[in-house]
């Protein structure tokens, strides 16, 4: 995914930092550089630690649905998030819901986790004040040793993750949750159709997150000011696009579906060993003994990408 540092390997799944990631620290400890180097590499850490928590988000999705037979080609960390490559994605309306709430589950375990040192350290707190650590400690917690403020801002960050994750933006993970749903019930093409045009409100609701905000905010709150998030932007613009290249590679695969099959099968140079990744799939599949993609059409294979 362009240009990427490799950190190593775990569970056999390539680990790589996208070049972009790196400024996010630099410009962290450049804005806390004025309340002295120890608070300045204090918030480096804190942003280091939430991505740690977002790694084990992605390595929920890809030990997932490596137990339903799909491989993860890799995951990379991005200033907005992180991102695991499956080799395809399950056409199994359950299986892909199993894999979408997989990250989510792994950062409720992990607040819940962080729960548990708190609460062992007799820290006891409003779901007012773990929402506001969100954007500022509240006076009151600031006089909690660091270690305990740092537990209470990645517990809160954690749960934060859940509910963001879980909004019904596709291809974020509760877009794909109501895209299983809707496969259930009807044709997959027309389930991500669905899904996508939800998907695309939702995601131009973030990306327009401080007018959006500031209207309701009049109207029911009787604020309308709403700070600007960069980062919230940034994440609805890549929700948006990336949403729709999905829905064209969907439709694209069901005119294939359609089409008669004009090349030659590539049965023979495998022999009888080459079975599809699932009845009548149709899509790329990677062949790790050949290290080849092949193109099936309705459970036959057709055609080899080197």
């Amino acid at each position: 995914m362009g240009r990427s540092l490799k950190l190593g390997k775990v569970f056999g799944i390539g680990l790589y930092v996208h070049w972009t990631f790196l400024i996010l620290p630099a410009l962290v400890l450049w804005v806390n550089l004025g309340s002295g180097l120890a608070m300045a590499l204090y918030a480096v850490g804190l942003i280091l630690a939430v991505f740690g928590c977002v790694l084990l988000h992605e390595l929920g999705h890809a030990l997932t649905a490596r137990h339903y037979g799909i491989g993860t080609r890799d995951i990379t960390l991005l200033p907005i998030g992180g991102v695991a490559r499956l080799e395809r994605m399950s056409e199994k309306p359950w299986e892909e819901l199993w894999i979408a709430v997989a990250g989510p589950a792994v950062n409720v375990v992990i607040a819940g986790l962080l729960s548990g040192v708190l609460f062992a350290c007799g820290v006891k707190l409003s779901l007012a004040q773990m929402l506001s650590t969100l954007f500022s400690m509240s006076p009151d917690l600031l006089d909690l040793p660091w270690w305990e403020q740092a537990v209470l801002y990645l517990l809160t960050t954690n749960l934060f993750l859940v509910a963001f994750n879980l909004l019904p933006a596709f291809p974020m993970d509760g877009g794909r949750v109501f895209r299983a749903v809707l496969a259930s019930v009807m044709d997959r093409l027309k389930a991500t159709e669905i899904a996508a045009s939800v998907g695309k409100g939702v995601a131009l609701i973030l990306v327009f997150h401080p007018i959006v905000g500031a209207l309701i905010g009049t109207l029911i709150f009787l604020r309308p000011t709403v700070p600007f998030q960069p980062i919230v932007s940034l994440v609805g613009l890549f929700v948006l696009m990336v949403g729709q290249q999905e829905l064209a590679a969907v439709r694209h695969q069901a005119w294939r579906r359609q089409a008669p099959i004009d090349v030659l099968p590539v049965q023979p140079f495998f022999g009888n060993a080459l079975l599809p990744p699932e009845p009548d799939f149709s899509g790329y599949a990677w062949n790790p003994q050949a290290r080849v993609w092949i193109m099936w059409r309705n459970g036959q294979p057709v055609s080899i990408c080197r």
